[in-house]
């Protein structure tokens, strides 16, 4: 049994209080002030910090199969615990790809192995990735995926698309789509924008996301299936799921923190920590992104976590893959930027990293009430810190957040009833 005293949470008023709160097993079993202590508890005074429903992230990349050089199920989980997240979901562009149940049973073996949070795998949407024969959806369903993408690349032709989304919708799951039109990206490296024709670098249009996002839309209107856009970043496509919502489709989508609080007017310099896919956009993206998340155009936040060694960062831009770390920072970045800014409310951020991606896609996770699975995450809302990727349990350090001074760092985070991640006492 774990006793949380004096925490503060969100009740089902949408309001802070201080509480008690008491784990027995795997569940939380009462949340009331002044919960009498026995002897069989581990008792821990967390003194008013904020005790949260584990953060949920559903675009991750803890790179096994085949790219353990950049992370492991064992490092990637490390890192979330830290980061407060007790759930998440891992992405198919390994090697192999998770396109057969074969692979989905061998990496659920090592998962339940050596993860310290909760991790479900997505299944490829075509064989090998490669956008020209849809994958068995469901055999992999049946091995235990809980949705389908092709994450890295997006799927070039249309009927490819259009069989793919009746098969995913036929075995009832959705579809998580990277958006990527290959002729319009045209092998670029950062947004087709002011930064990039100052430095001579390729560009990636905003085209290249958001006519694959129109093309999908209309497809999953035809078929009926739930359409997912990852890591959305134009505000073309923000208002072309806008428009679907409004027309009652089942189209939702995620953004990225980094989307979020960049554009590419904060590029400092030609540095591939600043590289993703999609790239940060315009300033007029970011706004679009931020009107998006306060309408609710935009569903849940996910870190798109995508580590790569400290070698691979340093190549000539074109070079360099795409991708930066995020789950070590997620929730600090965000609170320290949208909510102590009155730009979201505290509950507003803590939803869309909760209780609405779980609703999203089904989980059983999320929520803080008795009752519930013990999934808990505690946060100092008052410590400031630096961000220091050197201390990062990840084996990737490729942020673009290095040495920003952040409040609202995970302390300790619980899955299943039992502390997984602690910070160390100085």
């Amino acid at each position: 049994m774990i006793l949380l005293q004096n925490a503060k949470i969100i009740s089902n008023h949408n309001t802070v209080i201080q509480t008690d709160l008491l784990i027995s097993g795997n569940k939380i079993t009462k949340i009331q002030k002044n919960i009498p202590v026995t002897e069989e508890m581990k008792v821990f005074n967390v003194e008013g910090k904020l005790v949260s429903a584990g953060f949920i992230d559903m675009h991750v990349h803890l790179r096994e199969p085949g790219y353990d050089y950049k992370e492991t199920i064992k490092t990637g989980t490390m890192a979330a615990a830290r980061g407060g997240f007790t759930f998440v979901a891992c992405m198919p562009n390994t090697n192999p790809a998770l396109d057969n149940p074969g692979i989905i049973r061998e990496l659920q073996d090592k998962i339940n192995k050596e993860a310290i949070v909760r991790v479900r795998p997505l299944g490829a949407l075509t064989i090998g990735r490669k956008g020209e024969e849809i994958a068995p959806y469901q055999a992999l369903k049946d091995a235990g995926v809980i949705a389908f993408s092709d994450d890295g690349d997006g799927i070039q032709n249309d009927q490819v698309m259009k069989a793919a989304m009746m098969g995913v919708n036929k075995v009832g799951m959705p579809i998580m789509a990277h958006c990527e039109d290959c002729a319009l990206a045209a092998k670029g490296a950062l947004h087709a924008g002011k930064f990039a024709r100052e430095h001579n670098i390729k560009g990636i249009s905003s085209a290249s996301e958001y006519e694959q996002v129109k093309r999908d839309i209309k497809l999953a209107e035809e078929i009926g299936c739930h359409y997912h856009v990852c890591h959305i970043s134009a505000k073309e496509s923000i208002q072309f799921v806008r428009e679907a919502k409004r027309k009652g489709l089942n189209v939702t989508c995620e953004v990225t923190p980094h989307h979020i609080l960049l554009c590419d007017d904060d590029i400092p310099t030609v540095d591939c920590n600043f590289k993703m896919n999609p790239p940060l956009r315009e300033s007029s993206d970011r706004k679009a992104i931020i009107d998006g998340l306060k309408d609710g155009t935009i569903d849940i936040i996910a870190t798109d976590h995508a580590p790569h060694t400290e070698e691979e960062k340093s190549r000539e831009i074109h070079c360099a893959p795409f991708g930066v770390v995020g789950l070590e920072t997620a929730f600090p970045l965000l609170y320290t930027h949208l909510v102590l800014p009155k730009t979201l409310t505290l509950i507003e951020l803590i939803d869309l990293m909760t209780i609405k991606p779980a609703k999203l896609f089904n989980l059983p996770y999320g929520d803080l009430k008795v009752g519930a699975i013990a999934d808990l995450t505690i946060i100092d809302l008052e410590t400031e810190r630096t961000v220091d990727p050197n201390k990062f349990l990840s084996k990737g350090k490729n942020t673009p957040f290095k040495l920003w001074n952040l409040k609202g760092w995970p302390i300790m985070t619980i899955v299943n009833g039992e502390i997984v991640w602690k910070e160390d006492e100085k």
